[in-house]
């Protein structure tokens, strides 16, 4: 019997996420026991409305109180079917999955390193859009500041890399 795994998937429902977790379960998960933590990263429509007007300079925009409850947020409700599909996947590529939602409130690379913790998971598993030149000067690289701000293994699987059929 070999030593079990404990894996986070990071997964937001992109190709590459789903590749991510094909290879993931062809590296770490075959003829072993392997848990996957599916995580799934969401921010509340609150908290990027008060973000976006932050930005834009706009005082107060979001300092209204509203009714908005988690269960009520529709970007809550499209990350827990997104984690589903997530859970799915890994569990038909050989895991024993279960999904995590965490709310995002500074950024989705350090939720994804403090989730790691919390589960304190063997290895982060994560996909990568493949962004290069001026294009990654203007959109950080979630893979890419998970592997830099990390202190445990992490798994990083380019958008280049061949579909596999499970």
């Amino acid at each position: 019997m070999s030593v079990p795994v404990k894996v986070l998937i990071a997964y937001d429902g992109s190709e590459s996420s789903q590749r991510a977790v094909k290879y993931a379960s062809k590296v770490l998960a075959q003829g072993r026991d392997a848990e996957a933590i599916v995580v799934t990263a969401w921010e509340s429509t609150i908290h990027q409305a008060a973000r976006l007007s932050a930005m834009s300079g706009v005082a107060g925009a979001g300092a209204a109180e509203t009714a908005l409850t988690r269960e009520s947020d529709v970007v809550h409700a499209e990350a827990q079917k997104t984690n589903q599909q997530g859970v799915d996947l890994a569990a038909a590529a050989g895991f024993t999955a279960h999904g995590e939602l965490i709310e995002v409130s500074t950024t989705v690379w350090s939720a994804l390193i403090a989730a790691s913790d919390s589960f304190d998971v063997d290895v982060i598993v994560s996909g990568s859009r493949g962004i290069s030149g001026i294009k990654a000067l203007w959109h950080s690289s979630v893979s890419e500041h998970v592997l830099r701000g990390c202190k445990r293994p992490v798994m990083i699987v380019p958008s280049g890399c061949a579909e596999l059929d499970l």
